[in-house]
């Protein structure tokens, strides 16, 4: 010490530690009226940023106060230097966690805003993470008065062992880096893979890529594996698309007729039914004589991949309760086998449904 410790110093030291602790309440009671208002905004960023404040601010105040404290009692250049080092270490702690919370929410956020409620890329999310997280460790090295340059080039000469003896880890981590990049896959996204598993895409890290099915299990796919196989992806480039419907109707009807009646319950199913794109112009064509009927294909446009489903149900419903009205026909395949022995045909199966006659058949 330089001097001998008084007691102006004490109340000195103890007015700066309660202004600290009196600034570090104040401000966080403030910033949770913050908190309050940025969730009544759409920018989910600001919620990240006000939360990430709330740890940084009232450490800062204490370390603040602290500081003072330190500063007007009577130390030693020793001891007040490593005091001071001990508050800019646990300053720079909280700085760069509070950095590495917004940066991660705020990457986060933007993933969700462009995926979609569904879409969760956390990849992005780890990355950034561990950036900042690493570049702290470095300031709070550099801090303390260790050179970061002997570290520096350990960490280059052994990222080569590394880089083997993690290749596959590694391999996996750039193809899901590469697929969001090239934005063949994101979060949200319907996709079927040539192997068959097919789903929603809930979730691509480092190292493997979660594909909801429809029934609700989850799938775990290796990113090195997603980016070698082929796929289909429902929801790129757009994410409506058609659905094919096939239809049969007798020879005895009327096509005009038929095509028409098709035509109203199309547009009555696209207008009534949640998940149908109403302004999509629908097709009829037919293309088939078979064995008992003509077949025709129903062109629907539906707004995405599982809305297909609701739809076909409720229009083949509403078409087949349409067409009993109407009175067309919608028979069942027809088929007549025959044995002949010398000059007598025998029949040996018949159905009922037949085909008019004069048409083609198959003996």
């Amino acid at each position: 010490m330089n001097r001998a410790l008084t007691v102006d110093d004490l109340v000195l030291a103890g007015i700066a530690l309660a202004a600290g602790l009196l600034l570090a309440f104040l401000s966080r009671g403030l910033l949770r009226w913050l908190a309050k208002h940025a969730k009544r905004t759409r920018w989910s960023g600001d919620d990240v940023v006000v939360d990430a404040l709330r740890t940084v601010v009232p450490w800062a105040a204490l370390a603040g106060g602290a500081a003072s404290a330190a500063a007007v009692l009577p130390l030693t250049r020793t001891v007040q230097h490593h005091t001071n080092q001990c508050l800019q270490v646990l300053l720079i702690f909280a700085v760069t966690v509070s950095a590495a919370r917004v940066v991660a929410g705020l990457v986060q956020s933007v993933t969700q805003s462009r995926s979609g409620v569904a879409g969760s890329a956390t990849i992005f999310v780890n990355i950034t993470r561990v950036l900042v997280l690493a570049i702290g460790f470095l300031v709070v090295l550099q801090t303390l008065g260790i050179s970061i340059a002997p570290l520096l080039t350990a960490l280059g000469v052994g990222g080569l062992a590394v880089a083997l003896a993690l290749q596959d880890t590694l391999a996996n981590l750039f193809a899901g880096v590469h697929i969001l990049a090239s934005k063949t896959v994101q979060p949200g996204d319907y996709i079927q893979l040539s192997s068959g598993e097919e789903g929603y895409v809930v979730d691509i890290n480092w190292r493997q890529t979660t594909v909801r099915q429809l029934s609700n299990n989850l799938v775990v796919i290796p990113n090195g594996q997603l980016a070698k196989t082929n796929m289909t992806n429902y929801t790129r480039p757009e994410q409506r698309l058609t659905i094919l419907v096939q239809v049969g109707v007798s020879y005895d009807s009327d096509l005009d007729h038929v095509e028409r009646i098709t035509h109203e319950v199309i547009a009555e199913t696209m207008t009534e039914i949640t998940g149908a794109v109403p302004e999509h112009e629908p097709a009829i064509r037919f293309h088939t004589f078979g064995d008992s009927r003509i077949g025709f294909t129903v062109i629907l446009g539906v707004g995405e991949f599982s809305d297909q489903f609701r739809i076909k149900h409720e229009f083949i419903k509403r078409l087949h309760r349409r067409y009993r009205e109407e009175g067309i026909r919608i028979p069942a395949p027809t088929r007549t086998v025959a044995l002949q022995q010398g000059a007598v045909v025998i029949p040996q199966q018949r159905v009922t449904d037949e085909m008019p006659s004069g048409l083609p058949h198959t003996d």
